[in-house]
């Protein structure tokens, strides 16, 4: 018999144009106890996001077609999600966060290479933030 556990996952929403960077993180999130689904362009995240209920947005910000950061601030105006880690490995990602900061949204962002352990420590100090609110 399985034991319930003291609270239900946390859901996180990975979305990266590369297969197997949304992939491996789905993985290693999902063993960690999370929830984690994969999306492989914004429209997929989008629909996702508004069938279900995700905790986190975790998003690449460089992709074709919507961008990371205008995924996130849409999702974040339609309360579609409660927090967002961004992630990138492109330097003219900074340009894209001022922006989103002018339109007063401010996200936090990981340089890629991810490495899972500070992935997680930041997605689980992310919701903990967010659960005494």
């Amino acid at each position: 018999m399985l034991a319930a556990s003291p609270k239900p996952k946390k859901s996180v929403l990975v979305v990266d144009d590369h297969d197997i960077i949304a992939d491996t993180l789905v993985m290693v999130l999902s063993a960690e106890g999370f929830h984690a689904v994969a999306a492989y362009n914004s429209q997929n995240a989008l629909s996702l996001l508004q069938s279900g209920s995700f905790d986190l947005l975790l998003s690449d910000v460089m992709m074709p077609g919507m961008t990371g950061i205008e995924l996130a601030i849409d999702s974040v105006r339609r309360h579609l999600v409660r927090k967002v880690l961004l992630m990138s490995g492109v330097s003219s990602t900074a340009n894209l966060l001022e922006n989103a900061r002018k339109l007063g949204y401010s996200f936090e962002i990981l340089a890629k290479p991810i490495y899972p352990t500070e992935v997680i420590e930041r997605i689980q100090t992310l919701l903990a933030a967010g659960d005494g609110a």
